[in-house]
């Protein structure tokens, strides 16, 4: 009987009691441990990828509970299973909706991990001053061998008030006086790794930490956080084989499309290498439905993401097209001015497509399908102002062939976009990309500029429930569309699908931008 998969923990200790599926990263934790040039590490992952349960792992490494560890690579090294002071603080329950609010919660979030390292907390003191005692006192206590600090989710109680900047700043503020407690404490500090989802340059901890190594693009740990290829085959290969089967795909089909839908992340600037969502492929694998599910969405929205988002900044943005990006653009200096690329970057709508070394430039895009589809999904409703109903309503539709009701909505998120005053002239292409958003949020893979042996259709969606092949025009005719789509015989090689294959002409006035004239007909 394969393995359980746990979905709901990220607690290493409770995984493996359990027996649960564990993919083994010791390896990696072992090097961060023994490394002679640096002890204090700075990390940042997309939500959802593993930050947490890699903080639990390194506990239970620092806390010396060696019989936790059988099998696993660490196990087989020098490590000597020494007990450690650890301080495990994790930021990430600590409730943000104003600063008020935090700083009722906050020391409830740092009273807790001290004395379970066995320290003293002093309600009488601010949480600042009880970790500077807390350090003091544990590394005394340490016989000299020191302190190690675990600090998870260091950046979401700003995170949570970023469309608040006054209530973040004042956030940020208490949070820097925490932090600093460690700048004239190094000496005490045997190991120090901090984990979050964006890199706040301004946030003391690295103003005060000036040595902490940030190994968020390091080759040696691209692909520490995140499920390899080969990590699937090893410790997932019962499941996906099983997978296979319940989706009636060959195996070699079924890796092929999993590969599609999550495996897509790049981390790393000369490692190519790209890892799957851990989240989702546990999901998915432990469900065994009968297709692949988008997990993006059900498991929490980013909301640093979405609490400064425009829509005018976002939809401006080609996705798939993002070049020239420095590192330092990655890093969120002022939170008063957020810039929509590194917030895409570091909440995991987009990763590292290529790095060019001598210009020191990445190039972005978006990771895989599932994101595609939910980031698609947030364009689409942020282009209407309108929830996710709205676009579902549509995806019902265009499988019913309801066309009318289909072109209405077109027509509605076509009138709603909006268009930059540096944009004198809106091309067929921009038309396009829309459409291709829309599609995309509706779940359908869609592919623009389709190339066929007597041209290219401009969009083609193809899905179990029809292949669906539009042609778009400008200050033209719907039916001049129709007429080239079957002049050209862009349907020609979707003809052999078990699919009603469709016929779709739209066209736009370039004076008003909006789609004015739409037809579909079904293929004889």
């Amino acid at each position: 009987m394969p393995q359980h998969i746990s979905t709901d923990s990220s607690s290493f200790p409770e995984m493996r009691k359990d027996q649960s599926v564990y993919v083994d990263k010791t390896a990696y934790l072992h090097k961060l441990i023994t490394n002679c040039n640096a002890k204090r590490f700075f990390i940042s992952r997309p939500r959802r990828f593993g930050k947490s349960l890699m903080i639990s792992t390194l506990k239970a490494i620092f806390e010396g509970r060696r019989e936790l560890f059988d099998g696993l690579a660490i196990a087989k090294t020098d490590w000597q299973w020494e007990k450690y002071p650890v301080l495990y603080f994790n930021l990430g329950f600590a409730a943000a909706s104003s600063a008020a609010d935090f700083r009722l919660s906050f020391p409830y979030a740092v009273e807790a991990p001290i004395k379970e390292a066995g320290g003293e907390y002093n309600s009488q003191l601010p949480p600042s001053m009880n970790f500077a005692n807390a350090i003091d006192s544990l590394y005394a206590s340490s016989n000299g061998k020191g302190v190690v600090i675990l600090i998870d989710e260091y950046d979401d109680p700003v995170a949570q008030l970023l469309a608040k900047e006054d209530e973040a700043e004042k956030v940020r503020e208490i949070l820097a006086t925490f932090y600093r407690q460690m700048k004239d404490r190094t000496e005490k500090i045997r190991f120090l790794m901090i984990t979050g989802v964006s890199k706040f340059t301004k946030m003391s901890v690295f103003s005060a930490l000036s040595n902490l190594r940030d190994i968020s693009f390091d080759t040696d740990y691209a692909t520490m956080l995140g499920y390899t290829e080969e990590e699937l085959d090893t410790f997932f290969g019962e499941h996906t084989h099983a997978h296979a089967e319940r989706m009636n795909l060959s195996y070699e089909d079924y890796r092929a499309k999993l590969r599609k839908w999550f495996n897509g992340y790049r981390f790393g600037k000369s490692s190519t290498q790209k890892v799957y969502n851990p989240v989702s492929i546990g999901l998915n694998l432990s469900k065994q439905e009968p297709y692949l599910e988008s997990c993006w969405s059900s498991t929490g929205k980013a909301s640093m993401l979405m609490n400064f988002l425009k829509r005018e900044e976002v939809l401006d943005l080609d996705m798939d097209q993002i070049t020239d990006v420095q590192e330092i653009d990655f890093d969120v200096s002022n939170i008063r001015a957020l810039k929509p690329i590194p917030m895409l970057f570091q909440t995991g709508y987009l990763t590292i497509s290529d790095y060019d070394p001598d210009t020191q430039m990445y190039s972005l895009c978006v990771p895989d399908f599932e994101v595609r589809q939910d980031l698609a999904m947030l364009m689409t409703t942020l282009s209407v102002n309108e929830d996710t109903l709205w676009v579902s309503k549509m995806k019902g539709q265009l499988f019913k062939s309801n066309w009318e009701e289909f072109f209405e909505g077109l027509k509605a998120l076509y009138a709603a976009l909006p268009y930059g005053a540096k944009e004198k002239k809106t091309h067929e292409h921009s038309y396009e990309r829309n459409l291709l958003i829309l599609l995309w949020a509706l779940g359908i893979p869609s592919q623009a500029e389709a190339r066929q042996s007597d041209g290219q259709a401009d969009v083609v969606a193809v899905h179990k429930r029809g292949v669906f092949i539009f042609e778009l025009k400008v200050d033209e005719s719907a039916d001049a569309a129709l007429k080239q789509v079957k002049k050209k015989g862009y349907d020609a090689p979707y003809r052999a699908m078990n699919a009603p294959v469709w016929h779709i002409g739209l066209n736009f006035d370039s004076k008003t931008r909006r789609l004015t004239d739409a037809l579909a007909e079904q293929a004889l």
